[in-house]
């Protein structure tokens, strides 16, 4: 099954094709991050406009690259939601238009999902049950994961997303947008014990998250010491961040039993929550799994593995007939997702 993937739930463009015999064939990404970072955060309105400029060339792209065409397609996903409406729309209407016209089934997945089955794209997949940790910039969850839909909340962010807490302490700190691998960068060269920041909720007892009052924090401590020591403070705050993360996903992956843990989302890039997440997990005989690190932001790959678990479960029954309804869901909660 040849499935084309459309992602544009934010700002950056994606499309792939996935053959589900042979594996990836191709992806293009397209970042707005040059133009985002003029107004210190993503526009909507913008990202939206841009979408509709990328998506054809980039559709093309991965066509040339693969060395198939429209012809070939079973089936296009798209990135349903969660995400900016508008974003959403860009991609779910070009998607469902061109469905249409080849007369195959169109199917919207959920963002997240296609983070979280990301890794399963390498050559060598985690197999389920598994737990996994999503951490990107708007959502920090800890899900038990039995197949593909078939997803149990463990726990999640009260407040700020851990990438949110990153990208909001490299603003205080002066650094661009997005701050988060900015941060990371100038963190290598800092003192991490200079500074002692808190790590909210580690002790709470459940798996949910909270990262507001570290931000806050690091506000505090900008407002007392100034910028002199911008490189200790965010050192401090990823590793206070870090071991967080760290400590919550092992004590998930005790009670639920689970010897294989996913890291999927943006921040499962931070080479530093890589190596100590990896370290303590060898040492409790876990092993964990992350997609390439072109695949930790958005991307199409993603969207058309997802998309290609989802349209093949649906093949062995009637098959869908592709319409130009659509609807996107900007909220949307990963537990409500139909297990395949």
């Amino acid at each position: 099954m040849l499935v084309l993937g459309v992602e544009s739930s934010c700002d950056e463009t994606g499309v792939a094709l996935y053959d589900s015999a042979q594996g990836l064939l191709a992806d293009a990404l397209y970042s707005q991050i040059a133009m985002h970072n003029e107004y210190g955060g993503v526009v909507p309105e913008l990202a939206s406009r841009d979408h509709i400029r990328r998506l054809l060339p980039l559709t093309r792209q991965v066509f040339a690259e693969s060395g198939r065409t429209l012809a070939d397609l079973d089936g296009i996903a798209f990135t349903q939601g969660p995400g900016l409406a508008g974003a959403l729309l860009v991609g779910a209407g070009m998607a469902r238009a061109l469905a249409y016209s080849l007369n195959i089934p169109a199917v919207g997945v959920h963002h997240l999902e296609g983070h979280m089955l990301s890794p399963l794209i390498s050559d060598t997949p985690p197999e389920f049950p598994f737990v996994a940790l999503l951490v990107s910039g708007g959502h920090t969850q800890l899900m038990l994961v039995s197949g593909v839909g078939r997803y149990d909340l463990l726990g999640e962010t009260l407040d700020d997303a851990a990438g949110e807490a990153f990208d909001k302490t490299a603003q205080l700190l002066g650094l661009g947008y997005p701050g988060g691998p900015a941060l990371s960068k100038l963190a290598a060269s800092g003192d991490a014990t200079r500074f002692n920041l808190p790590r909210p909720m580690l002790n709470s007892g459940d798996f949910d998250f909270s990262f507001s009052g570290l931000k806050t924090a690091v506000l505090t401590l900008v407002r007392k010491e100034g910028l002199d020591h911008a490189a200790d403070i965010a050192a401090a705050f990823q590793v206070a961040a870090v071991e967080v993360l760290v400590c919550k996903s092992l004590a998930a992956c005790k009670q639920s039993g689970a010897t294989r843990m996913v890291v999927a989302g943006g921040v499962g890039a931070n080479t530093h929550l890589r190596a100590q997440l990896t370290g303590e997990a060898d040492k409790r005989g876990i092993t964990v799994f992350y997609p390439r690190m072109e695949f930790c932001t958005d991307n199409g790959a993603m969207i058309a593995y997802a998309g290609a678990q989802r349209l093949a479960s649906k093949s062995s029954g009637a098959p869908a007939q592709p319409d130009l309804s659509f609807a996107v869901k900007p909220r949307w909660a990963l537990a409500t997702l139909e297990a395949v």
